[in-house]
Protein backbone atom coordinates (compact mmCIF):
# COMPACT_ATOMS: atom_id res chain seq x y z
CA UNK A 1 0.00 0.00 0.00
CA UNK A 2 1.36 3.23 -1.07
CA UNK A 3 2.31 5.76 1.74
CA UNK A 4 -0.14 8.95 1.28
CA UNK A 5 1.86 11.78 0.56
CA UNK A 6 2.09 14.47 3.49
CA UNK A 7 1.83 18.45 3.19
CA UNK A 8 5.37 19.00 3.95
CA UNK A 9 5.93 17.08 0.21
CA UNK A 10 3.84 19.63 -1.48
CA UNK A 11 3.68 23.39 0.20
CA UNK A 12 5.90 26.07 -0.77
CA UNK A 13 8.60 26.47 1.70
CA UNK A 14 9.23 29.45 3.66
CA UNK A 15 7.21 31.95 1.94
CA UNK A 16 7.72 35.62 2.28
CA UNK A 17 5.70 37.33 4.53
CA UNK A 18 4.57 41.05 5.79
CA UNK A 19 4.49 42.83 9.60
CA UNK A 20 1.06 44.03 10.66
CA UNK A 21 2.60 47.33 10.55
CA UNK A 22 2.94 47.19 6.55
CA UNK A 23 0.77 48.74 4.44
CA UNK A 24 -1.29 47.13 2.17
CA UNK A 25 0.15 48.98 -0.67
CA UNK A 26 3.57 47.22 -0.08
CA UNK A 27 1.13 44.02 0.53
CA UNK A 28 -0.44 44.21 -2.83
CA UNK A 29 3.17 44.93 -4.64
CA UNK A 30 4.83 41.61 -2.71
CA UNK A 31 1.84 39.79 -3.92
CA UNK A 32 1.86 40.91 -7.81
CA UNK A 33 5.56 40.33 -7.83
CA UNK A 34 5.33 37.30 -5.99
CA UNK A 35 1.75 35.90 -8.19
CA UNK A 36 0.73 35.15 -5.34
CA UNK A 37 -2.97 35.92 -3.49
CA UNK A 38 -2.23 35.60 0.30
CA UNK A 39 0.92 36.87 2.68
CA UNK A 40 1.53 35.36 6.26
CA UNK A 41 1.25 38.23 8.46
CA UNK A 42 4.02 38.33 11.33
CA UNK A 43 5.00 39.68 14.62
CA UNK A 44 8.21 38.53 14.90
CA UNK A 45 7.73 34.75 14.99
CA UNK A 46 4.37 34.89 15.66
CA UNK A 47 1.52 34.10 13.03
CA UNK A 48 -1.04 37.04 13.50
CA UNK A 49 -3.13 36.50 10.78
CA UNK A 50 -3.51 36.41 6.79
CA UNK A 51 -3.64 38.96 4.21
CA UNK A 52 -5.41 38.32 1.11
CA UNK A 53 -5.88 39.86 -1.76
CA UNK A 54 -9.82 39.65 -0.94
CA UNK A 55 -8.94 41.32 2.17
CA UNK A 56 -7.34 44.38 -0.17
CA UNK A 57 -9.66 44.41 -2.18
CA UNK A 58 -12.67 44.53 -0.15
CA UNK A 59 -11.60 45.63 3.13
CA UNK A 60 -9.63 48.85 1.66
CA UNK A 61 -10.55 48.99 -2.10
CA UNK A 62 -14.10 48.43 -1.23
CA UNK A 63 -14.19 50.66 1.87
CA UNK A 64 -12.08 53.38 0.27
CA UNK A 65 -9.17 53.67 2.53
CA UNK A 66 -5.80 54.88 1.56
CA UNK A 67 -3.35 52.80 0.35
CA UNK A 68 -0.95 53.53 3.86
CA UNK A 69 -3.49 51.56 5.57
CA UNK A 70 -1.96 48.87 8.06
CA UNK A 71 -2.06 44.98 7.17
CA UNK A 72 -2.86 44.60 10.83
CA UNK A 73 -6.21 46.39 10.51
CA UNK A 74 -7.54 44.52 7.09
CA UNK A 75 -5.78 41.47 7.91
CA UNK A 76 -8.11 37.81 8.51
CA UNK A 77 -6.73 36.99 12.09
CA UNK A 78 -8.55 33.64 12.91
CA UNK A 79 -5.73 31.82 11.26
CA UNK A 80 -6.96 28.11 10.70
CA UNK A 81 -3.31 26.34 10.22
CA UNK A 82 -1.99 22.48 9.11
CA UNK A 83 1.34 20.74 10.26
CA UNK A 84 3.65 19.51 7.48
CA UNK A 85 3.33 15.84 8.69
CA UNK A 86 -0.66 15.73 7.86
CA UNK A 87 -1.78 13.69 4.86
CA UNK A 88 -3.04 15.72 1.71
CA UNK A 89 -6.20 14.32 2.39
CA UNK A 90 -6.72 16.12 6.23
CA UNK A 91 -5.40 19.49 4.66
CA UNK A 92 -8.27 19.10 2.03
CA UNK A 93 -10.75 18.08 5.05
CA UNK A 94 -9.81 21.24 6.73
CA UNK A 95 -9.83 23.47 3.58
CA UNK A 96 -13.27 22.59 2.81
CA UNK A 97 -14.54 22.72 6.81
CA UNK A 98 -13.31 26.30 6.89
CA UNK A 99 -13.84 27.45 3.06
CA UNK A 100 -10.18 28.29 2.22
CA UNK A 101 -8.35 27.92 -0.16
CA UNK A 102 -4.64 28.23 1.47
CA UNK A 103 -2.98 27.06 5.12
CA UNK A 104 -0.29 27.94 6.52
CA UNK A 105 1.78 25.17 7.51
CA UNK A 106 3.54 25.05 10.74
CA UNK A 107 6.33 22.70 12.71
CA UNK A 108 5.90 20.58 15.95
CA UNK A 109 7.15 23.92 18.12
CA UNK A 110 4.19 25.79 15.80
CA UNK A 111 6.92 27.75 13.75
CA UNK A 112 5.58 28.96 9.90
CA UNK A 113 7.33 26.71 7.68
CA UNK A 114 5.37 26.85 4.43
CA UNK A 115 1.96 27.24 2.92
CA UNK A 116 0.01 24.90 1.38
CA UNK A 117 -2.44 25.59 -1.33
CA UNK A 118 -5.57 23.81 -3.42
CA UNK A 119 -3.95 24.07 -6.16
CA UNK A 120 -0.41 22.43 -4.48
CA UNK A 121 -3.07 19.89 -2.92
CA UNK A 122 -4.91 19.20 -6.73
CA UNK A 123 -1.61 18.81 -8.89
CA UNK A 124 0.03 15.85 -6.18
CA UNK A 125 -2.82 13.91 -6.47
CA UNK A 126 -2.83 14.32 -10.15
CA UNK A 127 0.78 13.03 -10.20
CA UNK A 128 -0.26 10.78 -8.25
CA UNK A 129 -2.84 9.00 -10.71
CA UNK A 130 -0.32 9.67 -13.92
CA UNK A 131 1.92 7.73 -12.22
CA UNK A 132 -0.05 5.02 -11.03
CA UNK A 133 -1.72 4.89 -15.04
CA UNK A 134 1.89 4.38 -16.42
CA UNK A 135 2.67 1.67 -14.43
Amino acid sequence: MKTPMRVGDVMTPRPQCVGPESTVEEAAVLMARLDVGVLPVMRGEELVGMVTDRDIALRVVGQHRALDTEVGEVLSGDVVCVREIQTLGEAHAIMQKHQVQRLPVVDEEKQLVGIVSLGDIARAQVTQVDSTLHR
